[in-house]
């Protein structure tokens, strides 16, 4: 398990927002945590697949896309302030996340 201290929580927020604005031709001014990806944004799940890779590089992780799978139908993310939980999550449980009541 990793810390996470408030800066890198802030850090991933911005990346998420930023790629999901850059994605999806939206302003960041109009995301919100309550954006939802695939009815506000015409998003898919294979853009969660290629944000993931982003931050596997970014903070060093080797989660296995089954363990993604695994949490993701326990408790999907259909909000982009979802997938900065799951982000945040991932960063700081790898692998165990599938373990942790998030």
């Amino acid at each position: 398990m990793r810390e996470i201290d408030k800066a890198t929580t802030d850090e991933i927020r911005a990346i998420v927002y930023d790629y999901f604005s850059e994605e999806c031709d939206t302003p960041r001014a109009d995301l919100s945590d309550a954006t939802d990806i695939v009815a506000d944004l015409e998003g898919d799940s294979l853009m969660l697949l290629a944000l993931l890779d982003i931050f596997r590089k970014k903070y060093g992780l080797t989660i296995e896309l089954k363990t993604l799978g695994k949490h993701l139908m326990r408790r999907p993310a259909n909000t982009i302030g979802q997938v900065v939980e799951l982000t945040v999550a991932l960063v700081r449980f790898g692998n165990d996340i599938v373990d942790q009541e998030l």
